[in-house]
């Protein structure tokens, strides 16, 4: 399957919300979901750092950096980290760096760029909170699906083999 995104909303249309963002895909993994660990952190991805050493269990670790572009929140040592503990992908509201090394992993990585610059580690963030992002609800527990298409959030889990 190259695409779900399109197949998703056409069966699943009263289920699923779009992120209206203009997503870049980074990780080797183009198609992932599941269930999402939320995070809020500005210029600081010092929660990403926890949580990618957490066991990930298949989910999904959505950080929102606000859309912010100037410090990346998300580089090569951290992906891989991520992958080490079995998450599923990670999408950031900003950007990463290293991506050149996270397009080699077998992992989901979207975000709205790149930058080569890291951030600043002062352990400030938010942690498991609802978000809204353009307007979109975005809360732990709730599943994200994403491909090339972009990502959509559900409240649920969605059934795959439906499609």
């Amino acid at each position: 399957m190259d695409d779900l995104l399109p197949d998703l909303c056409d069966v699943y249309p009263d289920d699923v919300q779009w992120l209206p963002m203009q997503w870049q895909s980074y990780g080797a993994t183009k198609i992932f979901s599941g269930e999402i660990v939320t995070l809020r952190c500005y210029h600081d991805n010092s929660y990403v750092k926890k949580w990618v050493n957490e066991p990930g269990n298949g989910r999904v670790l959505f950080v929102d950096g606000s859309g912010a572009t100037q410090r990346a929140l998300l580089g090569d040592m951290l992906a891989e980290k991520a992958l080490e503990n079995g998450w599923a992908g990670i999408v950031i509201n900003g950007v990463i760096r290293d991506a050149g090394a996270i397009g080699k992993m077998a992992i989901g990585v979207m975000a709205l760029g790149t930058c080569p610059i890291k951030t600043e580690k002062r352990d400030k963030g938010e942690e498991q909170i609802a978000l809204r992002v353009h307007e979109i609800a975005v809360s732990p527990g709730n599943y994200l699906y994403a491909d090339l298409n972009g990502v959509v959030i559900s409240q649920t889990a969605l059934d795959l083999s439906a499609l």
